[in-house]
């Protein structure tokens, strides 16, 4: 009888400890998910900073967005929209700028990997907008631009 259940403890513990592998993986890049996430909601608050007082499309922005190097970010993902005082997308930013009254910094279509043995799962992180007042927008007082 002894004979026959030879190596059964291997099997089980090879089939309990994959899954228990499994496991502790996934809870581990569930916690790398809410950090990417985190790190996201910090991009587009420090981008909408930037886009509040630094000039109209500054490259700035999209840099100060996409600051951390998270796999698959780049400037691409970051859209900057000049809003009106309803909320309304101001169609040409730079001949209305008196209609400007507030920025919105979005990340958008970003692919997000996760790394879970077995598991190939791919999303599209969903998008991460800030709004801020306008400030200076680039011009201070005196009326000369300001780099940013």
């Amino acid at each position: 009888m002894v004979r026959h259940q030879r190596g059964t403890t291997t099997v089980e513990f090879a089939i309990v400890g994959a899954l228990l592998i499994t496991i502790m993986l996934a809870v581990i890049e569930f916690g790398r998910t809410v950090f990417t996430l985190s790190v996201m909601n910090e991009g587009t608050r420090r981008g909408a900073r930037v886009a509040a007082v630094c000039p109209i499309n500054d490259p700035a922005i999209a840099q100060a967005t996409a600051f951390a190097s998270l796999p698959g970010m780049t400037t691409q993902n970051v859209t900057v929209e000049y809003l009106n005082q309803t909320g309304g997308i101001v169609g040409n930013p730079v001949a209305d700028f008196s209609q400007i009254r507030y920025v919105r910094v979005r990340i958008v279509n970003y692919q997000y990997q996760m790394w879970i043995p077995f598991l190939d799962l791919a999303f599209t992180a969903p998008d991460f907008p800030t709004t801020l007042p306008r400030e200076s927008l680039g011009v201070p007082r005196d009326g000369a631009v300001a780099p940013c």
